[in-house]
């Protein structure tokens, strides 16, 4: 089957965010939480259209007994539609590209809407189906059964550029975070290049700090990743992870595992402020040490060794 974004609900409160099922949750407050690389087949989201499949999901509709207490809230379908768009660009598709074939709700292909994979219909009664799966058939209460379009032209409406999907008022495009300039650090007792963020926030090359830590890693250009072969790595999925409205654009850097765990995300950027040059993958170096569980002292900063690497 070809590549193909399916689009969910948790059916959970609105800070549910685990790893396994989907390769993205977007939490209540609209941030994206990306649990595992695109590039993964993971198992167990769409019954029967896992495999060449990327999974999206709202944590949302968990209320009890109504779960319309716990509604998509807005700033989620418009992250939703955000990080469709963003996937689906980095695939080389056109706004024309996105149908109910390439980008579908969870309800939808339930009930084999696309009519590609004829399976038993658990979707919506309404549509003929068992009601097992109904996700964003519906986008508010009492709303149309029409989720799945309002969903997908909101997304072609960001992929030609416009500055919202439609859920909530014009969103300012958001400003590349600014830097303030070099400093070094001591790492395993050499000397590190970092550069502080207008937030006073350490940043560094992560090729240098997976280097100086004697990590294997891989570049995947066409994916804009890094694939890190370190099997005592426990990825935390931490709740500040770094987010579109950064201003730059985001890399992920993820286990060589079948699952492909996200275990943090940083931006691409040049190592200068010239932007001609090439673009470089940057992390925060407090969230790679407590990552990858290297010790580290403030004031001034220093990173020690791993603890068990």
């Amino acid at each position: 089957m070809a590549a193909t974004i399916y689009l969910h609900w948790t059916a959970t409160g609105y800070d549910w965010i685990r790893p396994g099922h989907y390769h993205s949750i977007v939490s209540g407050d609209g941030r994206v939480h990306r649990l595992h690389s695109y590039s993964a087949d993971l198992s167990a989201h769409t019954w029967q259209r896992n495999s060449n499949a990327v999974a999206l999901s709202c944590s949302c509709m968990g209320g009890i007994p109504d779960p319309w207490t716990q509604p998509p809230t807005p700033h989620q379908l418009e992250s939703l539609c955000a990080e469709t768009a963003a996937v689906a660009k980095s695939w080389g598709w056109s706004p024309e590209d996105i149908n109910i074939t390439t980008v579908m709700t969870h309800a939808e292909a339930a009930s084999n809407r696309d009519e590609r994979s004829m399976h038993d219909n658990y979707g919506p009664v309404i549509w003929g189906g068992t009601g097992e799966r109904w996700d964003l058939l519906q986008l508010q209460r009492h709303g149309p059964s029409d989720g799945g379009e309002q969903l997908r032209k909101g997304i072609q409406a960001l992929m030609r550029g416009e500055p919202s999907a439609g859920f909530t008022t014009t969103v300012d495009r958001p400003k590349p975070l600014l830097f303030r300039g070099y400093t070094t650090i001591k790492a395993r007792g050499d000397d590190l290049s970092v550069q502080i963020d207008e937030n006073g926030v350490s940043w560094a090359l992560a090729a240098d700090l997976l280097a100086r830590y004697d990590i294997p890693y891989v570049w995947d250009t066409s994916l804009q990743r890094l694939l890190v072969g370190a099997l005592d790595v426990a990825p935390t999925y931490r709740v500040d992870a770094i987010q579109a409205d950064v201003g730059w654009e985001v890399f992920e850097m993820s286990l060589q595992t079948s699952n492909a765990p996200v275990i943090l995300t940083g931006i691409m950027r040049p190592t200068n402020d010239r932007p001609a040059q090439t673009a470089r993958a940057w992390c925060r170096l407090v969230e790679f040490a407590e990552e990858f569980g290297v010790s580290i002292a403030y004031n001034p900063v220093v990173l020690g060794e791993r603890r068990g690497g």
